[in-house]
């Protein structure tokens, strides 16, 4: 009997042992991302639903519209010349914004990086690898993230928040090249900001023949230094 007892008072102590231990996992804070504020979601994002088109023309639709310019997807279709040109839909939703005179602004390739910008109130632009068994490209926005649960926030395909932890996140994202970008007017600036990719997304602008939003960008610039 003082086996049998002994036995189970070890299960028991094996099992708080494992609990506590996955308590701690989850508690552990990036030290990248700990400076942030625990929890942000930004509710007012606009979001049009889904899955053609890798949800290209539904996302860009929804980065317009959060700058204000009245837009949907299928008024984007013809512009990104799909479906014909699928495969150059990256470069022509790029070309796209910055002929309605907006800044396309990329992001280094780190999960800070995009959760320092939600932060701030910008959703990020990326590109995940979406599905279980086959997975296809998908454009999705960034609108949140926790980091208690390490979980970020997703309007993706056909769900308005779908969640993800850190890791799916971050090997969906990484097996599509971490792709993630603002799309801005040229009067805000990005948390943190890096000068030169600013500038370089004026430049854009400017040979877009947008000119004056190009000019505003650098005036936005100057006017922080």
């Amino acid at each position: 009997m003082q086996g049998m007892k002994g036995m189970r008072v070890a299960r028991i102590v094996w099992a708080a042992v494992m609990v506590l231990s996955v308590a701690s996992c989850a508690s552990v804070q990036r030290p990248e991302v700990r400076q942030l504020p625990e929890r942000v979601e930004l509710n007012g994002v606009p979001f049009f639903r889904g899955n053609a088109h890798q949800s290209g023309p539904h996302v860009l639709a929804s980065m317009f519209n959060e700058q204000r310019i009245g837009t949907t997807p299928g008024l984007l279709t013809k512009p990104l010349k799909l479906p014909q040109a699928e495969q150059a839909l990256q470069g022509n939703m790029q070309a796209l914004a910055e002929q309605y005179g907006l800044m396309v602004y990329p992001l280094v390739p780190s999960l800070s990086a995009v959760l320092t910008q939600v932060a701030a109130g910008y959703p990020v632009m990326v590109r995940i690898a979406d599905g279980v068994v086959w997975s296809t490209p998908r454009y999705a926005m960034v609108v949140g993230y926790d980091r208690h649960k390490q979980t970020v926030l997703l309007r993706a395909g056909m769900e308005r928040r779908r969640p993800m932890s850190f890791n799916a996140f971050e090997s969906a994202w990484k097996e599509e090249g971490s792709w993630a970008v603002l799309i801005l007017s040229p009067g805000q600036l990005p948390a943190q900001v890096d000068k030169a990719r600013w500038l370089k997304a004026a430049e854009a602008l400017a040979r877009a023949g947008q000119e004056q939003a190009s000019a505003k960008a650098i005036q936005t610039l100057e006017a922080q230094q």
